[in-house]
């Protein structure tokens, strides 16, 4: 049996008054997507515990069915995986996104959609100027880099930035967790001190960045500054079980994903990172080469991990028209090219899930904690009684509402 998950992220949404009370997912053109919740079985899914912010770390992790509460050290650290940093034991890591900021506010959590190369030149000249023997800044990909505090504490509040556009920064500054502003994890700083060392690089991250060339550049051709640092999801290194030893039926498998911190996910659970040239993490993906290196995976790997940020990033930025497009290039480009390929496999048994990781309602622009819906299709399932994937129908679908860490359960053993 070969099993592969297609995450839409953050393609889940709330109906909206321009749509004529639809949802972006109701909305679509989708025919490939409704062809699987037709011919396979649909429901709702939770992916987030109440007491977890609902973060693509934390759903995706819930997806793949690993207990948050004895796995989950933060985004910097599967973040730093992904990149091929090594974390030593003393390390705090913390992903590092190069924003905007203007007026007082986080004006978007990207820096205005850097390149990599963009980013990177960035991130050196930070490093050249702030880093040290305690503190390190890393290039990662585009606006989503590392910093590395050596002692740092993780008992730390930091807003991430995509869920505070146009709030007030200085209000967003990190702080010690409660109880935490005077110990330490053994020979770790405090709490307060981390903090105000996080603090004290995103101020001087602004001093320096404002008269970087690239901003100046980038400002004489009306685009936003990338003027500022804002880090946040830190923790130390941790310790994760091997997909193949949490589930026997899963001998290999591999993830696809242009965002690093699915490929540090996939890393520590034993996953092979297939990488695919023209892979952005936008809606100017490489959709097409998406699908076909997923077609090829399946050939040698028992589980096939595909994500695809695009509607992520539309929600983000408030983009209501290219959310519907991102939704509709996941269809047409990647899930119906693998279903025609898939279907004529006719002695490989194959079953595909799709889903979001969270809902990221466009008008909201920031993640929520509510179930998604979800479809399992496969040679072998017995359909149910919708006849297209979206929020609302789900909810009416035969596997109805199912819990935490639940799907991996029912996609391998149904």
């Amino acid at each position: 049996m070969k099993y592969l998950i297609i995450i839409g992220d953050g393609m889940a949404d709330h109906p909206i008054k321009r749509l004529n009370g639809k949802t972006p997912l109701q909305y679509a053109d989708k025919p490939g997507m409704d062809i699987l919740a037709r011919n396979g079985r649909t429901g709702r899914l939770i992916t987030v515990p109440q007491d977890f912010q609902p973060g693509s770390e934390i759903a995706n992790l819930s997806i793949l069915g690993y207990d948050l509460n004895k796995v989950y050290e933060g985004r910097g650290p599967l973040e730093a995986a992904s990149i091929g940093y090594k974390m030593q034991p003393d390390d705090l890591a913390l992903r590092c996104n190069i924003i905007t900021i203007a007026d007082g506010k986080i004006k978007n959590h990207n820096g205005g959609h850097l390149s990599t190369q963009e980013g990177d030149s960035l991130i050196k000249y930070l490093n050249s100027n702030l880093g040290n023997a305690d503190i390190k800044f890393i290039t990662g990909i585009q606006y989503r880099h590392l910093l590395i505090i050596r002692n740092g504490n993780k008992h730390i509040i930091c807003a991430p930035p995509h869920d505070h556009p146009n709030e007030l920064w200085q209000q967003l500054l990190a702080k010690s967790e409660a109880g935490w502003e005077n110990k330490n994890d053994g020979t770790k700083l405090i709490g307060q001190e981390t903090a105000d060392i996080i603090n004290c690089l995103i101020i001087k991250s602004q001093e320096l960045l404002k008269k970087h060339p690239l901003n100046i550049d980038r400002m004489s051709k009306g685009l936003a500054p990338a003027n500022c640092i804002w880090p946040w999801g830190g923790g130390y290194k941790p310790r994760m079980e091997k997909i193949h030893d949490k589930y026997p039926q899963i001998r290999n498998g591999a993830v696809i994903s242009a965002v690093d911190l699915i490929r540090g996910i996939g890393y520590y659970a034993g996953l092979d990172i297939i990488k695919v040239e023209g892979a952005t993490g936008l809606a100017d993906t490489n959709y097409e080469a998406k699908a076909q290196a997923a077609i090829e995976a399946l050939k040698t790997y028992d589980l096939v991990y595909l994500h695809v940020e695009a509607s992520d990033e539309a929600s983000h930025d408030g983009n209501l028209s290219l959310k519907i497009k991102t939704i509709e290039n996941l269809d047409k480009r990647i899930i119906r090219p693998i279903y025609n390929e898939v279907s004529k496999w006719h002695d490989t048994q194959i079953r595909i899930a799709v889903l979001p990781d969270h809902p990221t309602p466009v008008e909201l622009r920031t993640h929520i904690n509510e179930p998604v819906p979800f479809l399992i299709w496969g040679t072998d399932i017995t359909p149910d009684n919708v006849d297209v994937y979206d929020e609302i129908s789900c909810a009416n679908g035969a596997f109805g509402m199912i819990g935490l860490g639940e799907l991996m359960k029912l996609l391998l053993n149904y």
